[in-house]
């Protein structure tokens, strides 16, 4: 299925102006446009918190091998 042609956009604009009305559709739009933006909102804020994490994750690793590291030359200082 593509596109819906113009005649097929005009139909489908007129059922909605006579279901909701012609004052109700920006706020539909309004309400539509809000819910978009806080979608897009949530995922940026997943994406920070998965980098965050990573990020985290990896110090902890190279603590790790720091730590090591140390304790292999108290070996061989042994």
């Amino acid at each position: 299925m593509g596109m819906p042609s113009m005649p097929e956009l005009l139909v489908i604009l007129a059922i909605v102006v006579l279901l909701f009305g012609a004052k109700k559709i920006p706020e539909l739009a309004k309400g539509m446009g809000s819910g978009i933006r806080n979608f897009k909102k949530a995922m940026k804020e997943d994406e920070e918190e998965e980098l965050a994490a990573q990020k985290a994750e990896k110090q902890v690793e190279q603590k790790a091998e720091a730590a090591q590291s140390a304790k292999t030359e108290e070996k061989k200082e042994a």
